[in-house]
C-alpha cells in the first residue's frame, strides 16, 4: 500500500487475484507508417527474455512482429502449439491468435488472444475456453497491445480491481459494492467505485451524489492509450471517503464508452489500492469489465431458481476467482453454504439483511446504512480484513 499520513497502522489488503499489472486498452488506431509511433509509451525496456506468438494468421504474425521490434522485445513464432511445449514454457509471455483452438496440456494459459474484429463474439468465447487473460482486437489494440508488452517486461505495482455482479437482477450487486467501497475507505485503503454500467440509471443517486463536482463516464468516451493515475483520481468525484465514477442518473441515452474502459480502468488500478466494478449483468457489460477484474463476486438472493441464474453466469465470466455472496433474507429456505455447494463457488459471505435498505437505495441512503456495524462485519470478511484489529482504532 501507498504511504500514508497516519499514525495508526494500516491493514494489508491480500492480493485477490493475479496482476497488478493489467493494462490499459485499445487506444488510437495503429499505423504501419514507420514514421508514425506516437502510440509508443513514454520509455522502452529491453526485453529480459522472449515473447511467443502462436498464430497461424498473417496479418496478426505481422502486427505483433511490427509491435515487439518497435518495444525493442525479441518474438518467436510458431504456427501450431502442439511441438512448442517447451518454447511455451520458457516464453515471458504467451500470445496467440484466435485461429488457435487448443494449448499444450499442464502450460499456462496465453497472456493475450488476439484476433480481427470479424471474429467477433466467438472472439470471447475462444478466450473463455483457452484462458486467456486478456483479449486484444486487432487493429485498434495495436497501441494497447504495445504498451502492455513493454509494461509486462517492467510491470510497476498496482491495487487490485475487484468485480462485483448479481447472479439475477435485483440481487443487490450494486448495494455491496457500495458498502463494500464505503468499509475499504473508512480502513484507509485508498478505494474508487466504478459504475459499470451505462444502463443503470447511475450509481450517483444511490450515493445521493449526483450534485457532487467531478468527472462522469460521458466525459471518458473519447479517452485513449495511457491516462495519468493522478490525474484522474484528482478528477473524480468524492462521497463517503471514496472516489466514484458514474453514468449521469439522467435520461440521456448513455454514449459508446468501449475504447476507454481499460485505459480507465488501467489508470485506475495504478492510482488506487483498490477499485470496486459494479459490472453490473448485461453480456456487453460483463464482457467489457469483467475481463479487467482480479477478483469477480457473484451476489445472490438465498433462492433456488436465483442460484441456477447465477451458475448459468458464471460460463459468461473471465478465467479469475469468483466468490459467491448471498443476500440475507428472513424468509430464505436455503443457506449461504449450501447455495455455495449448489453453485459450485466459495462463499465469500452474506450480505446483512436490513429491512430499511430497500428504502435507502430509493432515497440514496445507502451510505447511512452503511455505517452499521453488521455492513462492516460482512465488508471486512470479503475483503479479508476481518482481523481489522490492525486498522484505524478509531473506526472500531
Amino acid at each position: 500500500m501507498s504511504k500514508r499520513e497516519s499514525d495508526q497502522p494500516l491493514p494489508t489488503l491480500p492480493s485477490l487475484g493475479s496482476g497488478g499489472d493489467r493494462d490499459p486498452s485499445p487506444g488510437r488506431h495503429w499505423s504501419s507508417s514507420e514514421d508514425d509511433v506516437g502510440w509508443l509509451p513514454d520509455s522502452h525496456t529491453d526485453a529480459g527474455g522472449y515473447i511467443l506468438l502462436v498464430s497461424g494468421q498473417p496479418y496478426i504474425r505481422d502486427m505483433v512482429e511490427q509491435i515487439v521490434a518497435a518495444i525493442g522485445g525479441v518474438l518467436h513464432v510458431e504456427s501450431e502449439p502442439a511441438a512448442i511445449s517447451a518454447a511455451w514454457q520458457q516464453a515471458e509471455i504467451v500470445l496467440v491468435g484466435s485461429d488457435i483452438r487448443e494449448v499444450p496440456p499442464r502450460r499456462a494459459a496465453p497472456a493475450v488472444l488476439l484476433g480481427v474484429e470479424t471474429d467477433g463474439q466467438a472472439l470471447w468465447q475462444t478466450a473463455a475456453s483457452l484462458g486467456a487473460e486478456r483479449v486484444a482486437v486487432l487493429p485498434d489494440a495495436g497501441p494497447w497491445l504495445a504498451e502492455y508488452l513493454s509494461r509486462s517486461q517492467a510491470p510497476e505495482p498496482g491495487g487490485t480491481v475487484l468485480g462485483v455482479t448479481g447472479g439475477c437482477g435485483g440481487a443487490g450487486a450494486t448495494t455491496s459494492a457500495i458498502w463494500l467501497a464505503q468499509v475499504a475507505a473508512r480502513y484507509d485503503i485508498r478505494t474508487l467505485l466504478v459504475d459499470g454500467d451505462p444502463w443503470g440509471g447511475g450509481i450517483e443517486l444511490s450515493l445521493a451524489a449526483e450534485d457532487v463536482p467531478g468527472l462522469r463516464w460521458p466525459d471518458f468516451t473519447e479517452a485513449h492509450g495511457s491516462l495519468d493515475p493522478g490525474q484522474l483520481a484528482d478528477s473524480l468525484p468524492v462521497c463517503g471517503g471514496f472516489s466514484f465514477l458514474s453514468w449521469p442518473g439522467s435520461r440521456e441515452r448513455p454514449a459508446r464508452y468501449d475504447g476507454a474502459i481499460s485505459s480507465v480502468l488501467e489508470a485506475a488500478r495504478r492510482g488506487f489500492e483498490l477499485v470496486i466494478v459494479d459490472i453490473g449483468r448485461g453480456r456487453d457489460t460483463v464482457a467489457a469489465h469483467a475481463w479487467e477484474c482480479d477478483r469477480i463476486l457473484l451476489v445472490t438472493p438465498p433462492q433456488l431458481r436465483a442460484a441456477v441464474a447465477a451458475a448459468r453466469l458464471i460460463g459468461e465470466l473471465p478465467p479469475v476467482d469468483v466468490d459467491l455472496v448471498v443476500r440475507g433474507g428472513p424468509a430464505s429456505s436455503l443457506d449461504g453454504e449450501l447455495i455455495a455447494e449448489a453453485v459450485g463457488l466459495p462463499l465469500s459471505g452474506v450480505v446483512p439483511d436490513i429491512k430499511a435498505t430497500p428504502m435507502a437505495v430509493e432515497q440514496g441512503r445507502l451510505l447511512e446504512i452503511g455505517q452499521r456495524r453488521n455492513v462492516r462485519r460482512f465488508a471486512l470478511e470479503v475483503l479479508g480484513l476481518a482481523d481489522g484489529r490492525n486498522g484505524n482504532r478509531n473506526h472500531a
